[in-house]
């Protein structure tokens, strides 16, 4: 039988065992809903509190600064959608970059058709925001700054800490997309100047359907969804108790694990880096190296598609990503790649990989060798790569 070997944690995480374990007694023994006065519904309201600490604890935050939602685009739609209705006599501008998760994206789109201003900041050839040019873009009538802290595709970590400065001094509220990040790389909320901050649990071996958004006390936004008033009002709908207590568990094992396994990854992804560009001519990392996710790697190549390679490498039992898992099965190319300068033909010839616990020195060795066979074999066949 095939060995199969998963490199495509940008896009998901498997759950843990322990998340598992932590998860389960919550859909059947102690199934109470969380509103609910009998004792049943205090063992569970105990577990969502408990949980919130967790949580709270992994980003240097209080827990009553933490609401659950059902993941990261709904923590992006609370935080951004929230704070433009809530501060609209105040100002309606909002400075983000060109190269956010669609869930910002969209928003921000959807928020301009409603009578919004929205700056998209260019980035450099690198993925990073242009401080200076975020600086000229502030006007007295922003109200809110929203950078995410890593990039999904090519793993840039933002210098949120200067971002964060500026957007205290200016006293502009700043939002942060922190969903590739949380877990994978401290995220403390008062080093990063933060007021408010996405996570979602499936990005560091949770479960699927639950996430989080970090508002700092005193920050101000509209909740978007109505309904029975949990979550401080903010985010109605009866709490996904199980999921919560798996988010809860999985930021306790992260911050318990993450400076080592940092460590580790980065050793992992740049030893796949050089074992790569040392084979094949006409390759590039997209991306930072210095200032990037441990396990992120986002590679060109010239004369060959990324699909192909996709496809060649899940044939070996590899999975990897040609761009975000979120619009991978889209033809055009991604808006991420082609806002560091890349022609539209280079960024079709892109390969995300992104490892994690489980991956080893011997599976980046094995994963190189099968890049480098994909490409010499679809160059050979290809006009334009003889």
């Amino acid at each position: 039988m095939m060995k199969r070997i998963y490199m495509d944690h940008s896009a998901t995480t498997p759950v843990a065992p322990e998340v598992m374990e932590a998860m389960l007694p919550y859909f059947s023994e102690k199934f109470g809903n969380a509103s609910s006065l009998h004792s049943f519904g205090l063992e569970a309201r105990q577990a969502l509190e408990a949980s919130r600490e967790k949580v709270a604890k992994l980003l240097g935050a209080n827990p009553e600064e933490i609401i659950f939602t059902s993941g990261g685009t709904e923590s992006d739609n609370l935080a951004l959608k929230g704070i433009a209705y809530r501060n609209r006599e105040i100002g309606s501008h909002i400075i983000t970059s060109c190269i956010e998760h669609p869930a910002i994206l969209e928003t921000c789109r959807m928020l301009e058709k409603d009578g919004f201003d929205v700056t998209y900041l260019p980035v450099t050839n690198e993925g990073f925001v242009d401080l200076a040019a975020l600086e000229s873009a502030i006007r007295k009538d922003t109200i809110l700054i929203s950078i995410m802290h890593a990039n999904n595709e090519i793993g840039t970590i933002q210098p949120l800490e200067e971002i964060g400065s500026l957007a205290a001094e200016k006293d502009i509220y700043f939002h942060t997309d922190a969903v590739q990040s949380v877990g994978k790389v401290p995220t403390d909320v008062d080093a990063l100047g933060l007021d408010l901050l996405s996570l979602s649990a499936h990005k560091l071996y949770g479960p699927k359907g639950v996430g989080a958004l970090y508002i700092r006390k005193g920050t101000r936004l509209n909740s978007i969804m109505q309904g029975g008033g949990h979550e401080r009002g903010l985010r109605s709908g009866t709490e996904n108790v199980a999921g919560v207590v798996g988010l809860a568990r999985a930021a306790d094992l992260a911050r318990e694990t993450m400076i080592q396994e940092a460590e580790r990854l980065a050793e992992l992804r740049d030893r796949l880096a050089r074992l790569v560009l040392a084979k094949v001519k006409d390759a590039w990392i997209n991306g930072s190296m210095k200032k990037r996710l441990p396990g992120n790697l986002n590679f060109g190549f010239r004369y060959v598609e990324g699909e192909s390679l996709l496809l060649f490498l899940d044939s070996k039992g590899i999975g990897v990503s040609t761009g975000s898992a979120c619009s991978s099965k889209k033809l055009e190319p991604s808006h991420v790649l082609l806002s560091l300068g890349l022609k539209p033909e280079e960024c079709h010839g892109s390969l995300r990989i992104s490892m994690g616990r489980s991956n080893t020195q011997d599976e980046v060795d094995f994963v190189a060798e099968c890049i480098v066979e994909a490409v010499e074999r679809f160059r050979s066949i290809s006009a334009l790569g003889r």
